[in-house]
């Protein structure tokens, strides 16, 4: 929480998470009243074990909290130790039918596997798969996909809906229940947003494990994010989700930005620089679109939740500027304002803004450190 951050006192503004059971993925607390999480996945080969940790270190450094790596055969999986000890987060191996992939990814070090259990055949098949998570302490995750429903619920149903990728779910779900295992999280994801989020809802009465949240094959980069964001965030402002995909036809680390922009926006979770911008207008006194598109650039390394505002006038300015850390308001003459802590502080010329922020900026973020840091000794 910054320094103007008053969510505390507006009660208007409080989401009440779905109570849940807690699971591990890794070191990574799931559900409960554990963060929400946020997670991408790599779209390298697996085999390639060079291509694919350097993904993960991307994802990394923009603040993955959990990475999937694909492993549709033995060469993925050979690879996948290698992987998890070149990782700094969980890894979640994604396992399709094959029994045996899933095995050697929990002997592999798999965080979790994301598996169907109804899907891997022989009842013998199953118990071999759970007793291998259960020996290497890796959870799992039911994934349900419309788009893959199970032919007995399609004949069921007529046709992909809600209510069959629940009881697919709990299907599943009744699988490991059964094996005394309890550690997993489920996903019932569709293209379709109405189909996403009915699914959810019903799921959640349903059940009390952690729910993975993510409306599925979303779309590009712009399309995807407003799809997933209608969706998901209907989801969230429900308080439904504890760990979040965001599924684009686009550079993994793009999902990992929305994620956390849009658990931001909810008040959920504060991860970097937010940056409240005006559209701009005639009356900007200096090039706003410009210059956001440098701030955001210039701060992506900063992990530290602050705020900042970068508004082109005096109309409304001064009041956006009280509610953030640190703030520029464009003035006449070339020169704007800037606010510290939410007050008038000292003013600056337009073309020697941005570097001037950008310090400020820093500067704040490594106090807020030093203050996190002393307090957790």
């Amino acid at each position: 929480m910054t320094a103007h951050d008053h969510t505390h006192l507006r009660p208007w503004r409080t989401i009440t998470r779905r109570p849940s059971r807690k699971i591990r993925v890794g070191n990574v607390e799931v559900g409960g009243d554990a963060p929400i999480t946020v997670q991408s996945m790599t779209n390298t080969l697996t085999a390639d074990a060079n291509a694919t940790i350097g993904q993960i270190r991307e994802l990394e450094e923009a603040g993955a909290d959990i990475v999937r790596v694909s492993c549709p055969d033995v060469e993925s999986t050979a690879a996948l130790s290698t992987i998890v000890k070149a990782s700094k987060v969980p890894i979640v191996a994604d396992i399709h039918f094959h029994y045996k992939r899933g095995i050697e990814a929990a002997k592999a070090g798999a965080a979790c596997l994301r598996i169907n259990p109804g899907n891997i055949g022989r009842p013998d098949r199953v118990r071999d798969v759970i007793q291998a998570a259960r020996d290497h302490g890796c959870s799992m995750r039911i994934g349900v996909n419309a788009g893959s429903l199970e032919p007995h619920l399609l004949e069921k149903y007529g046709e992909p809906c809600p209510e069959a990728m629940v009881e697919s779910a709990l299907d599943h779900a009744r699988i490991l229940q059964d094996h005394d295992f309890h550690e997993f999280k489920i996903s019932v994801k569709a293209s379709d947003i109405f189909m996403t989020v009915a699914a959810y809802q019903m799921l959640a009465d349903a059940i009390d494990c952690p729910l993975h949240v993510g409306v599925t094959e979303a779309g590009g980069l712009r399309s995807g994010t407003i799809k997933s964001s209608i969706g998901m965030g209907n989801l969230l402002w429900a308080g439904i989700g504890d760990t979040i995909r965001v599924s684009l036809a686009a550079d993994p680390v793009e999902e990992i930005k929305v994620g956390f922009d849009m658990l931001k926006s909810l008040g959920l979770r504060h991860r970097g620089i937010n940056i409240i911008a005006c559209p701009s207008c005639a009356r900007q006194g200096f090039n706003v679109i410009k210059t956001v598109e440098t701030l955001e650039a210039r701060l992506a390394h900063i992990a530290t939740p602050m705020s900042l505002s970068i508004i082109g006038c005096v109309v409304n300015g001064p009041g956006e500027a009280l509610m953030t850390d640190v703030g520029f308001t464009g003035g006449g003459k070339g020169v704007g304002m800037v606010y510290v802590a939410g007050k008038p502080d000292h003013k600056m010329d337009n073309d020697q803004m941005v570097e001037h922020i950008v310090q400020l900026v820093e500067a704040k973020a490594a106090e807020l450190d030093a203050k996190t840091l002393e307090a957790a000794e």
